[in-house]
């Protein structure tokens, strides 16, 4: 039997991440393999507690009033098996002036039939600061199910910035829907990245509502379609209060075969209001290409870098 603590480390490993940050004192985190979990630290003004499910977790994690976190906090969802479910429902609740930073691996590296749901609810109270940043390594099989679902409220001033990366391995099928609610003076950015190869499929839903006087939002995409790719991109935001700010950004680059949808969508209900919007899908710039190759570097390089220039 591998102790608990190395098993969670040969996870943490697979995100190319140093497992030693675990044994921080002064890191908080969470390491979950399937449905259980395999190393905890927690420090004062968070709270969490986990049940282990038949095939996952459900957790509440609670960031207590007034507390602020100098350290990203770590959280690890993965399964090393081939095959399997793993469901993660996640109830978060950020309490007033408080302040945290998450980094969120999910690491599938050896997939072939693996489903990973995530289903979260998020509350921000007045004044919280809440930043994710959701780090997805996948195997070269394409044998990953991804459905994060997240539905967000943002009372007065408090401030919501989450980003979703997938660029490490092959995407298989992923299907985002995130929806935030903004109120009096709040703030959001949900910013997702995805490169997608051979017969991958990608699905973007992200809805922002700006209900409150001086709400603000901006939505982010940034996908990239090489082989037989598909991708959808379905942004939507809302504005109903005066003074309510927002703007929509995808961009897409298509390589061989793959096909892009982008659908911005804006919304604006009250006088005083603005939304703006941009969407552009295309090949690589010719003329960035041909500069690059100027330089020294073969065609399928250059691609490269100007790919992953659109997405870092």
């Amino acid at each position: 039997m591998i102790p608990l603590k190395v098993e969670a480390a040969e996870l943490y490993k697979t995100t190319g991440t140093d497992p030693h940050q675990l044994n921080d004192p002064n890191v908080a985190h969470l390491v979950i393999h399937h449905n259980k979990v395999l190393s905890s630290h927690l420090l004062p003004g968070l709270e969490v507690e986990v049940k282990e499910l038949e095939d996952g977790i459900s957790a509440v994690m609670v960031v207590k009033e007034g507390a602020v976190f100098e350290k990203q906090v770590h959280l690890c969802f993965g399964m090393l098996p081939e095959n399997g479910i793993q469901r993660i429902i996640l109830d978060i609740r950020v309490e007033k002036n408080a302040e945290i930073s998450v980094l969120a691996h999910c690491t599938f590296p050896n997939a072939v039939d693996v489903k990973h749901i995530m289903d979260a609810v998020i509350h921000l109270e007045e004044g919280a600061k809440y930043t994710y940043l959701e780090k997805h390594i996948h195997g070269d099989k394409g044998g990953v199910k991804v459905y994060p679902r997240a539905r967000v409220m943002l009372e007065k001033s408090a401030r919501f910035k989450t980003e979703f990366e997938l660029l490490q391995g092959r995407v298989g099928l992923i299907e985002i829907d995130y929806e935030t609610t903004c109120r009096e003076q709040s703030v959001m950015e949900m910013t997702a990245r995805i490169n997608g190869t051979a017969d991958d499929r990608i699905i973007i839903r992200e809805t922002g509502y700006l209900v409150g006087e001086g709400s603000r939002g901006v939505l982010t995409s940034r996908v990239a379609l090489r082989g037989r790719t598909r991708a959808e991109v379905h942004n939507k935001l809302v504005a109903e209060a005066a003074y309510a700010r927002g703007h929509v950004d995808c961009k897409e680059i298509i390589q061989d075969q793959g096909v892009a949808i982008a659908i911005p969508m804006v919304e604006v209900r009250h006088p005083k209001a603005q939304v703006t919007h941009e969407a552009a899908i295309g090949s690589v710039d010719s003329k960035q290409l041909e500069t690059l190759m100027s330089r020294g570097l073969t065609e399928e390089e250059g691609t490269d870098l100007i790919i992953q220039g659109l997405l870092s």
